[in-house]
């Protein structure tokens, strides 16, 4: 299988780029920007609510627990799927609706 630009190994599960934009109409994974995931939150990014809204949004599309590694503090950002292996993290991402 083709190793996704996305995805890369972690010592927890599989860890995701993902890319915010805050503030929007509404909530959905919109494709790719770059090597990320590009995510809109309607969620304003204060007192950690656009966070909380990504990794809501991803755990609910790819059916697993997720937590943040880094970037809280900017649109770029590191979300681990915990307990899946890159390869399964990539299926679930081809997957989703763009």
């Amino acid at each position: 299988m083709q190793p996704s630009p996305l995805v890369r190994d972690h010592p927890d599960g599989a860890m995701v780029t993902v890319w915010v934009v805050p503030g929007a109409k509404r909530t959905e994974i919109v494709g790719t920007h770059g090597d990320a995931l590009r995510v809109r939150v309607a969620a304003a990014p204060e007192r950690g609510r656009a966070n909380k809204a990504v990794v809501a949004l991803l755990e609910e599309a790819i059916d697993c627990r997720m937590r943040l590694a880094a970037g809280a503090g900017s649109r770029r950002k590191r979300l681990v799927a915990v307990g899946l292996t890159p390869d399964q993290l990539a299926a679930r991402i081809r997957q989703l609706p763009n």
